[in-house]
């Protein structure tokens, strides 16, 4: 499963974790305004915004998982099973398969503004990109640094929901998710007062009492409660590496540690990579399971009128300053 979130410092920030149990061999990849996007069903895009982000490249052409756009406009998909619902292709709608959704958006919205109209207007449909890739059940998060939405396409439709949090994560949605928060609302970073008995000498005896009921299990309800109030709780400098640092930190309360969470067959879900990107600067920085270090794509050091993808492969092995 996977968590989303965006931070604010002097500058836009917006990433995830990636939690699953194997790997497609995703890579950074920078699609420069010249690449060719060919749609099922719209017409190809010659000309459109260049953008940055994980994809997976298949036969040239990057099926994105998360990506910022040059004007400063993320999104995300994040797993939603049993509860995502596509349909066929349909009359008078803009017909998007899913995969193509993410390229779709970007290549043509400055800020959520303009993807809220283009949303208006879109059918997602259900055909897989291939036999061998099948269509994935997901939901969205689209954000600049006014705003945040979540899109989920159930069986009674198209739903877009302001996301106040800034947060997404998977089931239940995002809806209920929102609303559970009521019952965390009790939550502090200050101290607690006694408000259990006037008769009874309670006292603190620790520090970080205020967020006693923080859930901490891998649950994506859980996942949601915890990075919507350490996130909404933080505080950092407003430089890029401290703002950035903070970010990892905040994701960091979400990640999966291998051997946490058994899928079957030996197998056990982990944070494959974790992403932070300056949307207003176009800076994608990320960390993976086995790399803590964070490593930087600038997507502005790239000849963005270009017209092949241009990719550079995850960082996978530990990388160690010694000082002695």
């Amino acid at each position: 499963m996977c968590t989303a979130a965006t931070y604010h410092t002097k500058d836009f920030y917006f990433g995830r974790t990636l939690d699953y149990d194997f790997s497609y061999g995703e890579e950074v990849t920078i699609t420069p305004r010249s690449y060719v996007f060919r749609f099922r069903h719209m017409c190809d895009l010659e000309k459109h915004y260049a953008m940055i982000g994980i994809a997976h490249v298949a036969e040239g052409y990057p099926l994105y998982y998360d990506a910022v756009n040059e004007k400063g406009l993320g999104m995300a998909g994040l797993n939603f099973v049993g509860n995502a619902y596509y349909s066929e292709w349909e009359q008078g709608k803009e017909n998007v398969a899913t995969y193509e959704f993410i390229p779709w958006i970007l290549s043509q919205c400055a800020t959520v503004k303009e993807a809220r109209a283009l949303l208006g207007r879109i059918n997602l449909t259900k055909e897989p990109f291939s036999e061998n890739l099948p269509v994935a059940q997901l939901h969205w998060i689209i954000a600049d640094k006014e705003e945040a939405i979540t899109v989920e396409a159930v069986r009674e439709g198209l739903r877009i929901y302001d996301n106040p949090a800034g947060v997404l994560t998977n089931n239940p949605p995002f809806e209920k998710q929102m609303f559970q928060l009521n019952n965390y609302m009790h939550l502090s970073p200050e101290d607690p007062k006694n408000l259990f008995s006037d008769k009874l000498p309670l006292r603190i005896y620790g520090r970080g009492m205020g967020a006693i009921g923080l859930p901490g299990d891998l649950s994506s309800e859980s996942r949601f409660v915890r990075a919507c109030f350490v996130k909404l709780n933080s505080l950092s400098g407003d430089s890029e590496a401290e703002s950035v640092s903070q970010y990892f930190h905040i994701l960091g309360s979400v990640e999966q540690q291998r051997g946490c969470c058994k899928v079957g067959d030996g197998k056990y879900e982990i944070t494959i990579y974790t992403s932070c990107c300056n949307a207003q600067k176009g800076i994608y920085y990320y960390t993976t399971y086995g790399n803590h270090q964070i490593t930087a794509v600038d997507m502005h050091r790239e000849d963005l009128d270009g017209n092949v993808p241009v990719r550079y492969p995850l960082a996978e092995e530990e990388q160690i300053r010694r000082q002695n």
